[in-house]
Parts: structure tokens; sequence; C-alpha cells
């Protein structure tokens, strides 16, 4: 498969036409295959006349391995990415969406197509979050990092769905900042069911604080820590 464009490289250095960094295979006498970067260079005699070809190589099968392996590992990370049962999403050095893996999409009925582009805070985060996930999402940007920050996004149907999220700084090959992970849970059954106890709480506290029967409490210790308004009116006791 490599036989046209090497002839093409060496046909090009032949009427004069100088080619670098060609990668092309060779195969050894026994069979192995050698990833080789090549300057094809013409070869004159004195009086000018192109007579050959000088092929300066490099042998690369090890970064051409390595390269390999890099591509394996970066494709497996995508399909983690894209397949955890978490929503993850990206945002770049402006803010504007670069990463929505699959569970973000379920969550938010949003697609990455739909996303990708945009700006997170501006356009998903309701009014009185947008200052606070800013903030979390500047900070990552100039390498602090959050951890279990909560906020509210909204679904396409304007939906609420709360998640709980890390925002996580994303560098380049060289340490450079260049925008934010973030990888979230999303937490809205938790909050419903937090809400309902909160108001089984109010209720209850309610019920005991207007009941027409005095209720009193104790600790462990004997000291009383519960004594509604019937106990104070019958004892004149405040609580």
């Amino acid at each position: 498969e490599y036989k046209t464009a090497v002839k093409a490289v060496l046909d090009n250095a032949l009427k004069g036409l100088e080619t670098a960094n060609f990668e092309f295979p060779l195969f050894t006498k026994d069979h192995r295959r050698v990833e080789v970067l090549l300057n094809a260079t013409p070869r004159r005699d004195a009086a000018g006349n192109v007579v050959g070809v000088v092929g300066v190589g490099q042998d690369i099968t090890e970064r051409k391995k390595a390269e390999g392996e890099l591509e394996r590992v970066a494709k497996d990370l995508r399909a983690l990415i894209n397949t955890a049962n978490a929503p993850i999403f990206g945002i770049d050095s402006n803010g504007l969406v670069s990463e929505w893996n699959n569970k973000a999409a379920e969550i938010t009925k949003y697609t990455l197509t739909e996303v990708v582009g945009r700006n997170l805070v501006d356009e998903f985060i309701t009014s009185e979050y947008k200052t606070a996930v800013k903030a979390v999402f500047d900070n990552a940007l100039q390498g602090k990092e959050s951890a279990n920050f909560e906020f509210p996004l909204f679904t396409k149907s304007k939906e609420r769905v709360d998640v709980l999220l890390n925002a996580t700084t994303r560098r380049d090959a060289d340490g450079n900042i260049v925008g934010v992970v973030g990888v979230g849970q999303d937490i809205t059954e938790r909050k419903k069911a937090e809400g309902e106890l909160e108001r089984v709480a109010n209720d209850l506290r309610a019920l005991i604080d207007n009941a027409n029967a005095p209720i009193i409490g104790i600790d462990s210790n004997g000291l009383v820590n519960e004594w509604n308004n019937k106990a104070a009116a019958i004892t004149q006791f405040a609580p």
C-alpha cells in the first residue's frame, strides 16, 4: 500500500523536488516492519544534473508504537467518558461546552451537537446560580479544583435536574490550563427526598408545638429538650 507513495517521493526527488519528513515502512530480512521517517534529496553530479536520490532516514518504530498506544488509551478514555453512569461535561477556557457525555445528554435531553460551543453558565444555569457556578469554573481555570458543589441544570423541557459536581482542571500536554472537566451526579431524587423529610419534620414540629396536650421530652441525662406550647401554658415556664 506504500509503493505508489514512496515511488512518487523518489520520482519527485529525481526531478529536483526534495521531500522532508515522509513516513513509510521498510521490511527487514526476517519480515519485521520498521517505520522510517525520510528526507529525500536529489543527488547531483559536478555539472548540477540530477543523477539519483539520497535518502536520510530515522527509525521511528518505537515512536509509532508509543503513538499507537496513546491513541488506544485515548479511545478507551473516550469510551469510558461516553458510557459512564454519571454526567460528564467539559468547557474550554472561554466557558464554551467542549465535552458532553451520553449521561449528560440523557438527563438534560440535549445532545452533544446541540450544546457544543455554547456557553454553559449563560445558557444552561438558572440566574440565581450563575454567579456561584461561574466562580467554581473560574477557580478551576486557575488550577483551583472544587468538589461536591451542588447546582441545578435545566433540561430541554425546562425540568430542573440537581447535580453534585466535581470540577477538575483540564491541561494540555505542556501543562497549560485549557478548560474544565466536570464529573457530576444526578441528585434530583435525593434532593426531593430531603425536601420531603424536611416537610415532614416541619409538620411534626408544628404538630408538637400546637398539640392540645402538654408534650415534654428529656435527653439521656434527664435534661429537658422538648417543651411544647401547651406545656408552657399550664406550667407558666417558657421553653
